[in-house]
């Protein structure tokens, strides 16, 4: 425990991980760029396989490329709604999926999957090392903003090639991430698609094997994976609380 840090700090860390949400709502209020920034060099010090730091981030402000994102994302949002049966439809197509023109502004997180040639350390077998490299930046990004007390929020339902189309993006990068940020009124207590019914949470209990796939772990293990009340962002209840 000699490097851990001081129970404030630790505090502070599981508290972000779990008060995090994906959020859809936003003031208009600008994000200062001295926070921004912050929060992009948290993004920009994620690790990342043989250190190739594959990310760029696109700053997006210009109302005319959002509402021309925005359209592209309605469309596609539509058609995703045909993959639902009618009960599912009419619950998907009531959720608010983005804030792409409520948000001040827009982040595309992208992959530069030729960033320091062809050879990388670590990537020889694994080649979507680049992409995942990229998902540890996002998820930094994240939680930083969220200590901030800025709101996220991942726009998935588009096309990459669109997106690419419309930022003037080259065919080697890879849009990974399409992010809506700004303040928010307040974070939901629990991610609205749990709050909604659409899917539950799973219990940490049913997702960590020991040894083999499907293989439960031996206490004292399974019972500490049992006492999920060590952080309890509703009740107010954290780790490093005597």
């Amino acid at each position: 425990m000699k490097e851990a840090f001081p129970p404030q700090w630790r505090q502070g860390v599981y508290e972000a991980i779990a008060r995090r949400r994906d959020i859809r709502s936003f003031l208009p209020d600008p994000v200062p760029p001295d926070i921004l920034a912050r929060v992009l060099w948290a993004a920009h010090h994620a690790g990342s396989v043989g250190f190739m730091q594959p990310w760029n981030f696109i700053v997006i402000e210009d109302i005319g490329i959002r509402r021309s994102v925005r359209a592209h994302v309605e469309a596609q949002r539509l058609r995703a709604a045909e993959a639902f049966d009618d009960a599912r439809r009419g619950a998907y197509l009531s959720f608010k999926l983005e804030g792409i023109l409520d948000a001040p502004l827009n982040i595309c997180v992208t992959c530069d999957r030729q960033r320091f040639g062809p050879t990388i350390l670590g990537r020889h077998t694994i080649r979507e090392t680049d992409l995942y490299s990229t998902c540890a930046a996002i998820q930094n990004l994240w939680l930083a903003a969220r200590a901030e007390g800025i709101g996220v929020g991942w726009v998935s339902i588009l096309e990459p090639q669109e997106l690419r189309r419309l930022l003037e993006i080259p065919e080697h990068v890879v849009p990974v991430a399409y992010l809506c940020v700004g303040f928010v009124d307040d974070f939901p207590e629990r991610p609205m698609l749990e709050t909604a019914g659409w899917l539950p949470r799973l219990a940490l209990s049913e997702v960590v094997f020991s040894d083999r796939w499907a293989t439960p772990p031996a206490t004292p293990l399974s019972d500490a994976l049992g006492r999920e009340g060590f952080i309890d962002p509703v009740a107010g209840k954290g780790v490093c609380e005597d």
